[in-house]
C-alpha cells in the first residue's frame, strides 16, 4: 500500500505539479478504501468508481484507487462535480463522497499565512481531517452495474453504420442492432464523406 506522500508524488508526475483538486481526488479515493475496507490502490478490479467530473480530481481518484477508464473500473458521469461513487463489486456496497461545502474556507482558515487561497487549499486539503474535508454517504445505484461492466469479448456490428460495438451498449430495434449514435444518441453529425487513406 502506497503512502500518502507517494500518492501525491504520483499525481504530481501526471500534471508536472500538484494542485488542490488532485489532492481532493486522492483524499476521496483513500476515504472510499477505508470505508469499504479495501486495500488501495487495487491490483484487481473489485472497486468501480463513477466519477462526476474529469480532469485533476479524476486523476487523483485514479492514483489513490487504481481505478482507470482504461481498466474499465472508472466511468466518467459528467455532472461537473468533484464527487465520486465507489462500488465494491463483491458486496454491492456503494458510497458517494464529495468535499464538504466549507472545505475551502476551512483550508484557508487553517493556513492564513498561505500566499493565496490556491496555496491554502493545496496544503489544507492534505492535512484537514476527513470529517472536516469530506462528506461520505451510502447510496443505492439507479443503474445496472453488471450491464455496464458487461463480459469480455462481447462484440456486435451496428446494422446502420457497420462499426463494431463492444461491451453491450448497443440497442435492439426489432431485427436490427444499432450503436447508440445510430439510435439517435450521437454527439456528432457526419458532415462529409471521409475515409482513412493509405500512405503507401
Amino acid at each position: 500500500m502506497d503512502t500518502f506522500a507517494q500518492l501525491l508524488d504520483r499525481a504530481r508526475g501526471l500534471h508536472h505539479r500538484l494542485c488542490p483538486r488532485q489532492v481532493l481526488g486522492i483524499r476521496i479515493g483513500l476515504l472510499a478504501g477505508q470505508l469499504l475496507g479495501l486495500e488501495l490502490p487495487q491490483r484487481e478490479k473489485r472497486l468501480f468508481v463513477f466519477m462526476e467530473t474529469d480532469g485533476c480530481a479524476a486523476d487523483g481518484v485514479g492514483v489513490a484507487t487504481g481505478c482507470t477508464v482504461g481498466h474499465r473500473t472508472m466511468r466518467i458521469v459528467d455532472f461537473g462535480k468533484v464527487a465520486a461513487t465507489f462500488v465494491d463489486t463483491a458486496t454491492a456496497r456503494a458510497i458517494r463522497i464529495h468535499p464538504h461545502p466549507d472545505s475551502r474556507k476551512r483550508a484557508t482558515a487553517l493556513l492564513p499565512q498561505a500566499g493565496s487561497s490556491w496555496q491554502a487549499q493545496l496544503e489544507g486539503y492534505q492535512s484537514l481531517p476527513d470529517e472536516e474535508l469530506l462528506i461520505a454517504e451510502p447510496v443505492s445505484l439507479l443503474v445496472n452495474l453488471d450491464a455496464l461492466l458487461s463480459r469480455p469479448g462481447i462484440r456486435v456490428i451496428c446494422s446502420a453504420c457497420g462499426e463494431e460495438v463492444m461491451n453491450e451498449p448497443e440497442v435492439r430495434r426489432g431485427e436490427k442492432t444499432l450503436c447508440r449514435a445510430c439510435d439517435g444518441e450521437g454527439y456528432y453529425r457526419t458532415t462529409a464523406p471521409a475515409r482513412a487513406t493509405s500512405t503507401r
